[in-house]
């Protein structure tokens, strides 16, 4: 009951972070290192605009797709490291995003990172139980 409450709770909060990035995507590009657009080819709208596509598909999978939980909870914990960079990336040049105008809450922010993947993981049972006997 609790982890599917986890779990509702996280898509809800993929979705909303996927469309914020639609509506405000100059907020984030400052997250974004340069070496990301050389990397991935894409300038800096488009890596935000990707990054927004994959936290709607990853919420809306959550929420449609029960029987692939632990996959998509998998999916969402390597987005949640893939996207660690800019976070550090954010609080280094103290650029400001939505909802992230101070450095406090930059830094706060980079420690919350682990939690959401402990929690995309977690919420999913993408880890495997380990039951005493």
């Amino acid at each position: 009951m609790i982890r599917d409450i986890a779990r509702w709770a996280l898509a809800v909060g993929l979705i909303f972070m996927g469309i914020l990035h639609f509506v405000q995507t100059r907020g984030f590009r400052g997250l974004i290192p340069e070496w990301a657009t050389k990397a991935t080819g894409l300038d800096k709208d488009g890596i935000v605009i990707a990054s927004g596509v994959a936290e709607l598909a990853l919420g809306a999978g959550l929420i449609a797709l029960p029987n692939e939980r632990r996959r998509i909870g998998w999916a969402a914990a390597a987005f949640f490291v893939a996207v660690f960079p800019g976070n550090i990336e954010q609080w280094r040049t103290h650029r400001s995003a939505p909802g992230l105008d101070t450095d406090a809450k930059r830094l706060i922010r980079l420690f919350l990172q682990p939690v959401l993947i402990v929690w995309a993981l977690w919420s999913t049972a993408a880890l495997p139980s380990h039951s005493r006997r």
